[in-house]
């Protein structure tokens, strides 16, 4: 199984510069807006996992259990970088896990429905209460600013960047913030692993119920004729 992490000598100048220098990188958004950040790359088949785990790995990734089990492990890194910097996934078939810039700020929103969760960018009062949604008088204000998380994928993060001119503390900064996403890949596959190694796939048949239009022969028009 491929590690991403890899130890870099904060001391070194040298090293840190080759390290973050020599970085894959990849695209934020799209190949032409040419916005490039560290990445990893987490295509299966580059993993270097045993025949039977990438198989079953690549089924499993259908699953709604192992996207959420992934999306768990992207919010906690970016809850541990203030979300400031956050990590997500690109690429035509989301296999590059890549780190972006972003922010938590207020959402605008100033109450909600306790019975349906809606929310509502009006205060609640007594005579202001009723949600718009479930019509319930049921609509509160927040007790705390309601904040939400914003993500730039249009930004690069050091695209072109001249290593060099930066301060060590500079250097040393952006090297952890990078061997944490690397960390966050290795994390990832291993959970990914042991998913595989614990679990397995089994299909269920969901009828979903639906509404058709058909014609019923109408008794209005047979007690006319009586």
């Amino acid at each position: 199984m491929r590690n991403f992490y890899v130890p870099v000598d904060l001391r070194s100048r040298a090293e840190m510069t080759g390290f973050l220098a020599h970085h894959f990188r990849y695209p934020t958004m799209n190949s032409w807006n040419r916005s490039t950040s560290y990445a990893c790359n987490l295509k299966i088949h580059s993993l270097e996992l045993d025949g039977e785990v990438e198989e079953k790995l690549y089924e499993m990734i259908e699953t709604r259990e192992f996207f959420v089990a992934q999306a768990n492990l992207l919010y906690m890194f970016g809850k541990e970088h203030g979300f400031s910097w956050q990590a997500g996934m690109n690429g035509r078939s989301g296999g590059y896990l890549v780190l972006y810039q972003g922010e938590r700020k207020k959402s605008g929103y100033e109450s909600y429905c306790t019975a349906c969760g809606q929310k509502n960018y009006r205060k609640a009062s007594e005579l202001d209460c009723i949600c718009g949604v479930c019509k319930s008088k049921s609509r509160i204000n927040f007790s705390h600013p309601d904040m939400q998380i914003v993500t730039y994928p249009g930004r690069g993060t050091d695209d072109d960047a001249d290593y060099s001119e930066w301060s060590m503390e500079l250097l040393r900064d952006r090297v952890r913030l990078v061997q944490d996403l690397d960390r966050l890949a290795d994390r990832m596959v291993t959970q990914a692993v042991h998913m595989c190694r614990d679990y397995n796939i089994c299909e269920e048949a969901l009828y979903v119920p639906q509404k058709i239009r058909m014609l019923v022969k109408s008794t209005e028009g047979k007690e006319k004729r009586q």
